[in-house]
Order: structure tokens, then C-alpha cells, then sequence
């Protein structure tokens, strides 16, 4: 009789770092967010508001990751030095995340009434996503250096499970508003959610200084 062994594929392992890293960055308290709960709970063009949201999100870390890829490709040392920067943002992160934790802070909503149309409601989706600085900073320059730290074949596993975190986490907003309304009213559900985000940020800081020290060594 055959034995059959179960070995964890290096793919998912890499989706999973993608999906954690992007969950840790996206869930806070922004104006994005609020923007994606407000429109679940009117009710107003959520699908349309959660596809655009995570479909740009997707395109950013592609073209961040994608192109850190290129621009890292033959200088290790940069590629290196750029995971070890990006493990002490992790690490502060993290750090930051642990202190939010002390502090009470909920997520506020309007809920002004009447109905506005698709496209004014999708410009203002489009408008928070995209003139947000700090999109840029998190979405297309660390995530973006961090998966440009794995091989080419395994970057789309990264890409894929970074932007599967922001599907679910958009989706969640939307289409889970009038279940989760009062849970983000609670500032001890955000403690105990920032302690979790900080615990992450840790973990994934360390794993990418770890890669980066290894990667020092070998250019030694």
C-alpha cells in the first residue's frame, strides 16, 4: 500500500505571504474604507464599488511588483537592501499598529440620503483609491518590492494573493456593511483588530529581514 505524503506548495506558501501582507496594509481606518462601508450599507452600486476598488488595487500591486521586478533584476545588492528597508517599515508598522491598540478610535459613516448615479459614485471610488499618497507608498512601492523579491514564477502567486486580499476585504465592506457597522463602531474591536495587524507586521518583517540578511551573506 502506498503512503501518500502531503508537501505545502512554495506557490501557496507565497499567496499566503500576499494575502497576509495585503490584508495588514489595506485594513484600517481610511477614507476609502469608510467610503466602500457607506455605500453597503445604502445599498448603492456595491458591486460595482468593491470590483473597481479591488480591481485597481490588483493593478497597482501587479505593476509594483512587476516592476520593482525589472528595476531589481540585475542589482541583488539594491534588491537586498530594499527588503531589509522594507522590513523595518514592516517592523514600524507593526510597532504603530500595537500602539493604535491603546487608543479608542471607531469608524464613522454618513449615511446621507438619496441616490446618486453609477458613474458619479464610481468616480469618487476611483478618486479615493487613487489620490491617496499613501496607495502609492504601501501598494506599488512595498508590496511591490517585496514581491519582487521572489522568483518570476512565484511573483504570481504574490500578486494573486495580495490582490485576493483586497477583493475580500472590499467585498467584506460592502457586502457585509449591515452586519459589520456596528462591529467597526467598537473601538475594542479595533484593539483587538490592530493587535492582530501588528502581530502580522511583525512576522512578516522578520521573515523579509531573514531573506535579506541571507541575501547579504551571499553576496559577501
Amino acid at each position: 500500500m502506498l503512503a501518500i505524503t502531503a508537501t505545502p506548495s512554495p506557490g501557496l506558501a507565497v499567496l499566503f505571504q500576499g494575502l497576509a501582507l495585503s490584508l495588514g496594509l489595506i485594513v484600517a481606518i481610511g477614507a476609502q474604507n469608510a467610503f466602500v462601508l457607506r455605500q453597503g450599507l445604502r445599498r448603492e452600486h456595491v458591486g460595482s464599488v468593491v470590483l473597481l476598488c479591488a480591481l485597481a488595487d490588483a493593478l497597482l500591486i501587479a505593476a509594483g511588483v512587476m516592476g520593482m521586478a525589472q528595476a531589481l533584476g540585475d542589482r541583488p545588492a539594491l534588491a537586498a537592501t530594499l527588503a531589509l528597508a522594507g522590513a523595518v517599515f514592516l517592523a514600524y508598522y507593526g510597532w504603530r499598529a500595537w500602539r493604535r491598540a491603546r487608543q479608542q478610535h471607531a469608524m464613522q459613516t454618513a449615511q446621507a440620503a438619496g441616490n446618486a448615479s453609477r458613474g458619479a459614485v464610481l468616480a469618487q471610488a476611483l478618486a479615493f483609491t487613487l489620490l491617496n499618497p499613501h496607495v502609492y507608498l504601501d501598494t506599488v512601492l512595498l508590496v511591490g518590492s517585496i514581491g519582487a523579491q521572489h522568483p518570476a514564477p512565484m511573483r504570481t502567486w504574490f500578486v494573486a494573493g495580495a490582490s485576493c486580499g483586497s477583493l475580500l476585504w472590499f467585498g467584506a465592506l460592502g457586502f457585509g456593511a449591515r452586519w459589520l457597522a456596528p462591529w467597526f463602531a467598537s473601538p475594542r474591536a479595533w484593539q483587538v483588530l490592530d493587535r492582530l495587524i501588528g502581530i502580522t507586521m511583525l512576522v512578516l518583517a522578520a521573515l523579509l529581514a531573514h531573506h535579506a540578511l541571507g541575501a547579504f551573506r551571499t553576496l559577501a
